[in-house]
This record gives structure tokens, sequence and C-alpha cells, in this order.
């Protein structure tokens, strides 16, 4: 039903866009109108998909606590406390061989729905709207850091560098996870070679790659500083998030 719809509104704009260069004044307000209706009935829908994702993980946590099913033992996630429900599904599989802390590991069952709510904004690269929902945990529960980690690597998108940084300088102080202190770095490094400072960006990819060899990005921006410095090609490691 909803793959038609989509292809039937895909349609529909592709025809705005081959015929909108060459219309007339009063054609062209014909189809920015089209296109508003277009805007609005895909708002909505995004909107509805965010209120099932919050709804289907307020029973995901209600039914697991009725039931007493599906929950992780202690020996499953070592050093810490399993949170239930909802933070379960947002939280990244975690290496047993991995030092951990309860600020990576915790995230509080009343803000389970917000960080989910804006990980589906970020997955939908709508990142001004998952930079409200990030914000507003860390504004409640400073020491969550998927949230700091979201939001950093959602102002990296945005391209407002202080901040990205501010977060990501703050998340290498605070996290335990090799994969997310190569994550921090590794944003770092690319603020650094926005800036044109490659010297200090090389070293911080060489740091990304030694924290967490399997995380490649600092790999090929640090070939990119090296190679192309012209012509940057960075990669700020945000395709890592989507699997979160």
């Amino acid at each position: 039903m909803f793959q038609h719809m989509f292809s039937s509104m895909n349609d529909m704009l592709d025809q705005i866009i081959e015929q909108y260069e060459n219309a007339d004044v009063q054609e062209k307000k014909h189809y920015d109108e089209q296109m508003n209706e277009l805007k609005k009935v895909s708002d909505t829908f995004i909107e509805q998909w965010l209120d099932f994702e919050e709804k289907f993980a307020e029973f995901k946590e209600q039914h697991c606590e009725l039931a007493g099913e599906s929950m992780p033992t202690a020996s499953a996630i070592p050093q810490a406390h399993a949170s239930t429900g909802a933070a379960q599904q947002i939280l990244p599989p975690v290496s047993e061989t991995a030092p951990c802390n309860t600020a990576d590991l915790e995230i509080p069952d009343e803000l389970a729905s917000v960080i989910s709510k804006g990980q589906g904004y970020y997955k939908l690269f709508m990142f001004s709207q998952a930079a409200v929902q990030f914000q507003s945990v860390i504004i409640q529960s400073p020491e969550c850091n998927l949230a700091r980690l979201f939001l950093g690597m959602t102002h990296m998108h945005l391209q407002n560098w202080s901040e990205a940084q501010r977060h990501f300088q703050l998340l290498i102080v605070l996290t335990d996870f090799p994969k997310w202190l190569a994550m921090g770095y590794n944003a770092l490094g690319c603020i650094q070679a926005v800036h044109m400072n490659l010297a200090q960006a090389e070293q911080l990819f060489i740091k990304a790659y030694d924290v967490c060899p399997s995380f490649k990005d600092p790999l090929n921006n640090l070939k990119s500083c090296q190679e192309t410095p012209k012509q940057l090609s960075l990669y700020f490691g945000s395709t890592e998030l989507c699997c979160l």
C-alpha cells in the first residue's frame, strides 16, 4: 500500500521537475501547490510512522516487564545494569571484550522513546528535527553518551562545526566503547580537516584507527588528507549510526 502511494508521489514529482523549468507563471503556481500537497502527505506519513515506532517501543517495554521474557542476563552486558524495554532496542551490540560504563549502556526508560524518535528523524535525514530530540535528552540526562553521539553527528550534517566539536570532545572523555571513541576522534579529525588544519586532522585520524582498527573511515580520511588535500572527501562515520 505505502509502496504504491510513494511510487505515485514520485511519479507526480518527476513530472513536476520535468515541466517546471519551461512552465509559465500560472503553471508554476499550480506546480508549487502540488508540491506543497505532496510535502504535507509525506510529512504526515513520517509523523505517523514515528508515532508508531514510539507506541511499538512502549508496548515492547510493557510486554517485557509483564512477561519477564527477552530480557538480557547480567552476563550479557558486563559491568553495567541492563536497561529494559525500548531502551534495549536502541543500544548497540556489546562486545564481550569491550570495556564499558553505565553512561554507555544505560538509557533512562522515560527518554528511550525520545531517542528512538530522534533516530527515526536521523535515518530520514531530517537532521534539524533529530537535533531537537537528542538535545532534549542531553538536557535531561547529560551522561547519556548515545544521545550525545547522535547529537554530535547530527550537528556534523548541519555543519554546526563548533557544536559538533563540543559534543565529540565530551564524548571521547566520557565513553569507554572503542568504536564510539574512534567515531569521536574521527569526527574531530573531520572538523579539523574542514578548517584545513590537516596536520591535526591526520593525528586524530591515526588515533581513531588505533583505537578501533575495524572502523575504516579514519584511514579513508587520512588518505584523502595526504593525497588530495585540495579536494577533501571526508567520511564522518555517520553510516555507522544507521546500524544502531
